[in-house]
């Protein structure tokens, strides 16, 4: 009695565990097809200066690592992985192995050359980068130092798997990525349209909402993102906004929660961070 009740209960198992694997398996392994615009790396030194400054400072170096080598960034147990890939030509690298149009679907469409999604790759905000831009950082990608660093892919574990197959797991990024009229080139300054751009490429709404209003967030212990717009800003002044994005301390002296990525922003210009300040002055206040 006791043994057939046992080889029920794995024949359940073998099976559960075959729906995971099959259902799991037919989402990473969907492909995608993309009318990706052709773009080509930049070359002049302009280019590269400002490629090299959107890599750092509105997300790249936070998942690939500030050399580009790739970073081992969240382990999250048994759902999985997160891995910034080695974006340098060196051992275990793929830039060698990329085309500018590789490169091209995965930033702004989320797909790997062989027509599947990636895991993580937050494209439906970098799709938004102006042509300009992405040759910009496509150049930068091309002269970077060669970094020997071997890592693991980002993978799914089983719970990770299990999660994705009952549709619980919004982790594939082609299919979230909206197809999007790539804006005209924007020139970088202190004003309310730069400030949105800049918004927009670096995540913010990922976090603080739609409409930057803040909402709760879904990492353990975290503390809901902070209300953006006039309604949650208003005691505070544009040199209080820059300490808090230079050095992560909010105007009563507390820290920042270390899920706000203050020190990929403190890479931003002055003139940057004074664009950001006029958007978030502009925006209706909300509750």
């Amino acid at each position: 009695m006791i043994r057939n009740l046992l080889l029920t209960l794995a024949v359940i198992a073998l099976c559960l565990l075959g729906v995971i694997l099959i259902g799991s398996e037919y989402r990473l392994s969907r492909k995608y097809t993309v009318a990706a615009m052709p773009v080509s790396a930049g070359s002049d030194s302009g280019s590269l200066s400002r490629g090299g400054h959107l890599y750092q400072s509105i997300g790249c170096a936070t998942c690939h690592g500030s050399d580009g080598g790739g970073a081992l960034y969240l382990d999250a147990g048994p759902i999985g992985l997160a891995v910034g890939t080695n974006l340098t030509g060196g051992r275990g690298g793929i830039g060698s192995r990329r085309t500018d149009g590789d490169f091209v679907r995965a930033i702004r469409h989320g797909v790997r050359p062989d027509g599947a999604s990636l895991i993580l790759m937050p494209s439906e905000v970098y799709v938004q980068l102006t042509d300009e831009d992405l040759a910009a950082i496509l150049g930068y990608l091309r002269q970077l130092p060669p970094v020997d660093r071997e890592l693991p892919a980002t993978h799914l574990r089983l719970l990770g798997r299990a999660l994705l197959a009952a549709g619980k797991l919004d982790l594939l990024a082609a299919p979230k990525t909206p197809a999007f009229a790539h804006p005209a080139g924007l020139t970088p300054g202190p004003t309310v349209a730069y400030g949105r751009y800049l918004a927009d490429i670096a995540s913010c709404r990922s976090c603080h909402g739609s409409n930057l209003a803040g909402r709760p967030m879904a990492a353990p212990g975290a503390p809901p993102s902070t209300n953006l717009t006039p309604a949650g800003l208003s005691s505070w002044s544009e040199k209080d906004f820059l300490t808090a994005m230079r050095e992560g301390r909010r105007p009563d002296g507390a820290i920042l929660h270390e899920i706000m990525p203050w020190k990929q922003f403190r890479n931003m210009t002055d003139e940057d961070l004074a664009a950001l300040w006029q958007y978030l002055r502009s925006v209706p206040p909300a509750q």
